[in-house]
């Protein structure tokens, strides 16, 4: 089977890793691919300036190689209509079209979905003018969350635990700070307890539920400082227990993916819900329309069997019948990021040691935001590398993990201290 995987950050060098592994693979292509991810397969463009997202090129290109699968990552390219285009032109797919996408791309649409099912999420607003956001401000209370209603890289949530921030966040958001993603903004309510990352596969009938999986949004330990895109994650989650599994799919992930049926845009790929759980009961924060990224790093690593056919036949509305199976160990990952992240950062800064981290027991390092200069690997993002290590439990995959970064020499780079702490709290 020829396949075309659609990224390049660590998301999709950990998915190239996995279906590498598949013996129905005959041939890998990646674009734009990313230093790592290139040693795996085979770049579409030498220099990764083929236009990725654009559904024209990806199209022409799977079209004229015989392309069985094409698989995307991020959510841009699913924004764009890719699915839709590909679906269009005769390729299979792995991702959602453009109108079921809108569950990630537009914050407003998927609460109005979940209204129709009665999915459990935090009451809302939506607006487009400021004096109107602030009113309905003036009627919550502290702390605030204020999020731009399209995508916004991970950064368009802010969390203000006062009226002055708040009003500033929602000045800064309708004024332009996220382009077209923040021309609209919904503010919720805030929801107490603890975050979740579930997964699920579906051809927009059958639903195969994967595993779970906690990441960390905030960039500095004790998760203080600003959202990033994730700078850590690990699984299992205490958190997320059998009857809260339970929950999550009879309550959010079956009625959703069934009400986007009856709507006629039948929703195929991995669904993400990134969830709120307190007292046992998971509320959606959010949905994505792609795999995790950090969280999918970690599943990759945990997954035990092969991940090809279930793409495929998810893909071609064949998943009845399919099951997964999972390693029992932990996982964790921690996100070495360029110092400034989730601001501004430099780029261009030497990274060495990469090579002796994946000696480490346990250890497998992927490349997020990489490139090669002279033979040199340098940083060229924010979040740079995803170090991720697997253990008989939580500790033993946090300790190789930091063992990981610990054998990687790049002073301009920083990472989280505590991942897993959580979990290593319950446990003691």
């Amino acid at each position: 089977m020829k396949v075309l995987l659609v990224g390049g950050g660590g998301r999709e060098h950990a998915l190239g890793w996995k279906i590498a592994q598949s013996p129905l693979l005959s041939k890998l292509y990646v674009e734009p691919g990313n230093p790592g991810l290139n040693h795996i397969g085979a770049p579409v463009s030498s220099d990764g300036a083929t236009d990725w997202a654009s559904p024209r090129t990806i199209v022409a290109f799977a079209q004229e190689n015989d392309v069985d699968l094409v698989v995307i990552g991020p959510e841009a390219p699913l924004a764009a209509g890719l699915g839709d285009a590909l679906r269009a032109g005769g390729i299979a797919c792995f991702g959602p079209d453009r109108d079921a996408a809108r569950l990630e791309t537009s914050k407003s649409f998927m609460k109005e979905i979940c209204a129709a099912v009665g999915a459990p999420t935090a009451a809302y607003g939506k607006f487009t003018d400021a004096d109107d956001a602030k009113a309905f401000l003036r009627a919550q209370t502290a702390p605030y969350v204020i999020k731009a209603d399209g995508l916004a890289a991970g950064k368009g949530v802010v969390i203000a635990e006062s009226l002055p921030d708040a009003d500033a966040a929602i000045d800064e958001m309708l004024a332009g700070q996220f382009g077209d993603a923040s021309a609209e903004i919904v503010i919720e309510e805030f929801m107490e307890g603890e975050e979740a990352s579930f997964f699920a596969i579906t051809d927009g009938e059958t639903i195969l539920p994967m595993i779970a999986a906690q990441d960390h949004k905030r960039a500095f330990d004790g998760d203080k400082g600003p959202n990033t895109g994730g700078m850590g994650a690990y699984s299992p989650t205490p958190v997320f227990t059998e009857e809260v599994r339970t929950k999550t799919l009879e309550r959010i992930i079956e009625p959703v993916v069934a009400e986007l049926a009856r709507r006629k845009t039948p929703y195929v790929g991995v669904l993400y819900a990134g969830l709120m759980i307190e007292d046992g009961n998971p509320r959606l924060v959010e949905f994505n329309a792609r795999f995790g990224d950090p969280e999918c790093q970690i599943m990759m690593r945990l997954l035990q069997s092969d991940l090809l056919p279930v793409l495929h036949a998810a893909a071609t509305g064949a998943l009845r019948g399919h099951a997964m199976e999972w390693s029992s160990d932990a996982g964790a990952l921690v996100v070495m990021a360029a110092e400034g992240y989730p601001g501004s950062y430099e780029k261009g800064s030497v990274i060495r040691g990469v090579e002796k981290a994946n000696d480490a027991p346990g250890v497998v390092v992927f490349h997020a935001g990489t490139k090669k200069d002279d033979e040199l690997l340098r940083a060229s993002g924010g979040r740079v590398l995803n170090v991720t290590a697997t253990g008989g439990d939580i500790r033993e995959a946090v300790d190789r993990a930091y063992e990981g970064v610990a054998a990687i020499d790049w002073p301009d780079g920083f990472y989280r201290r505590d991942i897993g702490w959580r979990a290593l709290e319950a446990d003691s």
